[in-house]
């Protein structure tokens, strides 16, 4: 994030500096023009020059302008996916610490009332002690999903081996992750993009799929990790574009492929399941230790 404020300081510092050296140019080539007038003295040789100069630099600023548009759609990607995520991670905070301790103090505080209410009011009590206790623990769970604090301590398969088995608890879907190779050196970008495209995958699952059975496959391959996701749900017919065409989820899970340079394939027909395949591209340094021959002392 530091580089690319500091590209965006550069561009714009030479961007003001264009647009204030053309506007000395127009002034001087104006100056120059009035005084020929006034003396009726034929175009000096200096204002074409200007004129051509004022040319130049007009066209070198469009040119440079046209190139710079080209990275302005991946860049506010980028810049949309960080957001995305310090907005997630600013929400789980406020759940956790203020509406969280809040419900916490109200728990406490109808346990002790429970403790000094007559028998005729226990019940009641109970319901809303009960009440209070799911909610914190929905708020926490929540809180959770919105930023997985294990991916730092407990990495990217326990992770989503906790992440599956809450939020698949309770339905009928039979499911299995699949990990043969330890996941340890992950960049965080990438298991936290690993992580999102499988929670977005289940959770469009659920939504619509009407799946029995879920299969999620990591794997380390030579030119990056590889994560598979299948069901044998009610599939769908997969957008051209996606984000042109409603499917956000799908168009989100785009954005952060994009975003590390890997890419996404879905396979899905409607009433034949989905697959997805995503890979995520090692980074130069790391495929260049990956593939340095090991020295044998």
């Amino acid at each position: 994030m530091h580089a690319s404020l500091k590209t965006f300081i550069a561009r714009s510092a030479s961007r003001s500096h264009a647009r204030r050296l053309i506007l000395i140019l127009c002034l001087a080539s104006l100056l120059l023009s009035l005084w020929a007038y006034t003396r009726s003295a034929p175009l000096p040789l200096m204002v074409l020059l200007l004129n051509l100069a004022i040319l130049l630099v007009v066209g070198l600023q469009q040119w440079y302008s046209r190139k710079s548009i080209k990275f302005q759609p991946q860049e506010l990607a980028d810049r949309l996916l960080q957001v995305q995520e310090n907005e997630r991670h600013r929400l789980s905070r406020e759940l956790h610490d203020d509406i969280g301790q809040l419900l916490t103090a109200a728990k406490l505080q109808s346990e002790w009332l429970k403790r000094r209410l007559p028998d005729e009011l226990q019940s009641q009590c109970s319901v809303l002690c009960n009440t209070l206790n799911e909610t914190l623990a929905k708020v926490r769970d929540v809180s959770a999903i919105l930023n997985p604090r294990q991916l730092a301590s407990l990495g990217l398969e326990a992770s989503l081996r906790a992440h599956l088995l809450k939020t698949l608890e309770n339905t009928p879907v039979h499911w299995s992750l699949e990990c043969q190779q330890r996941l340890t050196g992950i960049p965080e970008e990438m298991a936290v993009a690993a992580f999102r495209i499988t929670q977005e995958a289940v959770t469009n699952m659920l939504r619509h799929a009407e799946a029995r059975n879920l299969l999620v496959r990591l794997q380390r391959l030579p030119e990056g990790l590889s994560l598979t996701i299948c069901d044998d749900g009610q599939g769908f017919a997969p957008a051209i574009n996606p984000g042109l065409e409603g499917q956000r989820g799908m168009a989100g899970m785009s954005e952060r492929i994009d975003q590390l340079g890997g890419s996404l394939s879905v396979s899905s027909q409607p009433g034949h399941g989905t697959r997805i395949d995503a890979i995520f591209p090692w980074a130069p340094r790391a495929l260049e230790r990956a593939s340095a021959p090991k020295v044998i002392e």
